[in-house]
């Protein structure tokens, strides 16, 4: 498979070193500020971009660029019809847009908050947890995270997920609160917190607090290979799952969807 990345950061790097060791072909970096990337478009010209990755021959794009550019880097590629896989986080927001975008055009993306095969099973984990907690409202729960301070991102979109799947198995928790307290906060209310500091890269914790004792869950990055492995087995999977018809051109996928 030849692979496209755009984003030649320090996933970027790890992406093309999982790619190529798994017999695949990076036929392009893309990177603004990356002095080894293959091209470096101008900030804000997309068009330079959108013609060197239509003319490199890449079967699929890998997104681990920035949050502040990764949703108009999906806009500008997604119409070439190229499968892509983004790992860029920070775009929850936007995910309606992208996929009228990508049923309009008929362009693919499957994208992840963290593509670790770990912490996929760190989601399901949790889920059960919640169910087995709720019935004891002695419990409350948390999330906790944490990560290197170059992420530019706060909260991580992976802790963002964790809350998100918490609620969906709780009814008890209506709001995500990612800032400080300053007044007591309601039941109903889960609280996701963050920390940044040195070269963590990525520790996410879930706590069940009752007066007599605490549970907790956590799942604890050793480096960012795992990250860089589940998104090239991504791109594998969608290549291979719109060949075969199991996926369909036009969407926006998910972990669930491959895994």
């Amino acid at each position: 498979m030849n692979i496209a990345i755009i984003g030649f950061g320090k996933m970027g790097h790890l992406v093309r070193d999982t790619a190529i060791r798994r017999g695949h072909t990076v036929v392009l970096t893309v990177d603004i500020t990356a002095s080894d990337a293959d091209f470096r478009p101008v900030s804000g010209d997309a068009s330079g971009m959108v013609r060197t990755v239509k003319s490199c021959g890449a079967d699929s794009i890998i997104d681990f660029s920035h949050p502040s550019a990764v949703v108009g880097n999906i806009k500008a590629l997604l119409p070439l019809g190229i499968p892509m896989v983004v790992g860029t986080t920070g775009w929850s927001d936007r995910e309606k847009e992208i996929a009228g975008l990508a049923q309009e055009c008929g362009g693919t993306v499957m994208h992840s908050s963290n593509f670790s095969i770990g912490v996929y099973m760190f989601y399901k984990i949790v889920e059960n947890a919640v169910s087995l907690m709720k019935p004891y409202e002695e419990y409350d729960t948390a999330v906790w995270e944490m990560h290197h301070n170059q992420k530019a991102d706060s909260p991580s979109g992976t802790a963002l997920e964790i809350a998100h799947r918490i609620m969906a198995n709780n009814e008890g928790k209506a709001e995500i609160i990612t800032d400080a307290f300053h007044e007591k906060p309601r039941p109903d209310q889960l609280h996701v917190s963050s920390t940044r500091c040195g070269s963590v890269p990525g520790t996410h914790t879930v706590f069940f607090d009752s007066p007599a004792d605490t549970i907790e869950i956590t799942h604890r990055a050793r480096n960012r290979e795992g990250f860089a492995s589940g998104a090239v087995t991504a791109a594998e999977r969608l290549v291979s799952g719109i060949k075969t018809g199991t996926l369909k051109r036009g969407n926006l996928y998910t972990m669930e969807d491959i895994f």
